[in-house]
């Protein structure tokens, strides 16, 4: 249906009158007799009862004036809506990580959203070799990841690094260690992630390389219960120093590097090279400043 047919039948029908309608409208009046004509002739029903000159409304015109008034409304909104992703007054951006990425993304979230106070932030747990392929089939804006994707088209922003250490209570026999060996994890308990990675993998692939066994005596579904475990002394963990940072601040944990293990590792954003959201355009514009969004 022509939008702007029906915006002309409804000035005719609430000014009674196809004059004082085209004077409404800007235009002249065989202009409005038309386009009324042209919905009459789509909808098969006539719409004005021509025998009245008080411009009396059929049942099927009073009809779609009903109907009409409120599609109107609807494009009205859907326009105004439309605008104010434009303006960034409304909007999501979808991010894929892991659990570890998060504490690297939230100071940049934290930017973001002092600017963009209006945009949603929805950050979904999502396996590091997913990533990639659901933001180049846009089902997400962006991922965080710490190695280089090989799907094509990407981009790849780097907003932080990190830091694999190995986590101990402080009352723990190699807690004021500098640095401790392979060999030294090999003696202990370890409290491990249950959800497999690539840094998971790499890790296991280390010591195996090194024939140094781990003793991975428990296995949790989260971050936050790998810590609360280490405190308990139920066991050590290895795991990304920026996730410990308020327990390591408090001194409930301690981390310490591992020789040939901890190295300072890149978290990068990927998302599309194009056909981006305006509000997925503003994030990468924060992401892309040259401010220290992370830092280990």
């Amino acid at each position: 249906m022509d939008l702007s047919a029906l915006k002309i039948f409804l000035a005719v029908a609430h000014e009674r009158s196809f004059s004082r309608a085209a004077a409404k409208v800007h235009r002249t009046q065989p202009a409005v007799s038309q386009a009324v004509r042209r919905l009459e002739i789509e909808l098969g029903e006539q719409l004005f009862d021509r025998s009245s000159k008080s411009g009396t409304l059929t049942e099927a015109g009073r009809m779609l004036l009903n109907y009409g008034q409120r599609l109107v409304r609807l494009a009205e909104e859907t326009e105004s809506a439309v605008r104010d992703l434009r303006d960034l007054r409304r909007g999501r951006v979808l991010i894929g990580a892991n659990e570890a990425a998060v504490h690297t993304l939230l100071p940049l979230i934290v930017r973001f959203r002092q600017r963009y106070a209006d945009i949603a932030i929805d950050v979904r747990r999502v396996p590091a070799r997913q990533i990639a392929v659901e933001v180049q089939q846009g089902s997400l804006d962006f991922g965080a990841l710490t190695f280089h994707p090989s799907e094509q088209g990407l981009l790849e922003v780097p907003v932080g690094s990190d830091e694999l250490v190995l986590l101990l209570p402080p009352s723990h026999a190699l807690a004021n260690r500098r640095q401790v060996a392979m060999e030294d994890i090999a003696q202990e308990p370890v409290v491990a992630h249950n959800d497999p990675s690539p840094a998971r993998e790499r890790v296991l692939r280390l010591f195996e390389e090194h024939h140094i066994p781990l003793k991975m005596v428990i296995s949790l579904p989260s971050l936050d219960g790998i810590k609360r475990a280490v405190e308990l002394k139920l066991g050590v963990a290895l795991l990304p120093r920026r996730c410990a940072v308020t327990e390591i601040a408090h001194g409930r944990l301690v981390a310490v590097p591992i020789a040939g293990v901890s190295r300072k590792r890149q978290v990068m954003l990927v998302c599309r090279k194009a056909h981006r959201s305006h509000a997925a355009d503003a994030f990468l514009v924060v992401a892309q400043e040259k401010k220290p969004a992370a830092s280990s």
